[in-house]
C-alpha cells in the first residue's frame, strides 16, 4: 500500500506502561510492538501519540462502582460498557509512555479520558461520541486525508479510533501486527477486525505499507 507522505498521519495509540506487561491493565505482548511503532513513526512527516490520562476515581474504574469488579459491565450509555482496573492515572508511572518508545517523531500528544465522568477510547472523541479531543482539527489543518493507526489495544482504543476516523471522512489504515488486543470477551479481536474490513478500513501488515 502506497501513501502520500504529505497527506498521511501516523497515530500511535496508548503505548503506555499500564498497558504493557507488569502494568495495571496489561495487554499480552503489548511491549513487543514498541520497535514496530518506532519504525512506523519514523516513516511519516506527521506522527501523533495518544495517552489515556485518567483522574483518580475515574468513571471507567471498577473501584469507582461499589460491588463491581474489573471487566464487569456498567449501565452507562455510549461506549463505556466495560469497567476496568484503575489504570493510567494522571501523573503516575503507569500513565507514562513506554520507556522504549522513541518520542522524537511525534508532533503532538493527545491526552484523553481526563474528564472524571467520561471515558475515551477513541483518539478523536470521548465516549459520548460528540466531545472532540481536538485531533481532527489538528489533522485538517495539516491537510491530512489518511490516518494510519497502531498501538493498544486493537479491540478497544485502536478500533474506536478507526471507526471515528472513517466516519469523519479520513481514509483509514490499521497496521495489524503493530497492535495487540485485550480480547475480552474472547474472540473480540477477530470480531473487530472483520467489522473494520466490512466498513472499508484497510487492515494490513507492516510489510504491506510502502
Amino acid at each position: 500500500m502506497k501513501l502520500n507522505p504529505e497527506r498521511a498521519a501516523f497515530v500511535a495509540v496508548d503505548i503506555q506502561n499500564d498497558f504493557c506487561p507488569g502494568g495495571a491493565l496489561a495487554v499480552s505482548g503489548g511491549d513487543q510492538i514498541v520497535p514496530l511503532i518506532n519504525s512506523l513513526a519514523r516513516r511519516f512527516q506527521t506522527a501523533v501519540a495518544s495517552q489515556d490520562w485518567h483522574p483518580a476515581g475515574h468513571v471507567s474504574f471498577a473501584s469507582s462502582h461499589p460491588g463491581k469488579h474489573p471487566y464487569d459491565s456498567d449501565d452507562a450509555t455510549g461506549r463505556a460498557l466495560t469497567l476496568w482496573p484503575d489504570h493510567c492515572v494522571q501523573g503516575t508511572p503507569g500513565a507514562e509512555l513506554h520507556p522504549l518508545l522513541d518520542e522524537g517523531p511525534y508532533r503532538l500528544i493527545v491526552r484523553k479520558g481526563f474528564r472524571h465522568g467520561l471515558d475515551s477510547y477513541s483518539v478523536f472523541f470521548e465516549n459520548d461520541g460528540k466531545t472532540p479531543t481536538g485531533l481532527e482539527g489538528y489533522l485538517r489543518g495539516l491537510s491530512i486525508d489518511t490516518v494510519v493507526l497502531a498501538g493498544l489495544a486493537l479491540d478497544y482504543c485502536v478500533f474506536f479510533s478507526a471507526l471515528d476516523a472513517s466516519a469523519l471522512g479520513f481514509s483509514v489504515v490499521v497496521v495489524r501486527d503493530a497492535t495487540r488486543a485485550v480480547d475480552v470477551p474472547e474472540g473480540n479481536a477477530d470480531r473487530v477486525v472483520a467489522d473494520m474490513i466490512s466498513r472499508g478500513i484497510a487492515v494490513i501488515s507492516i510489510k504491506e505499507l510502502a
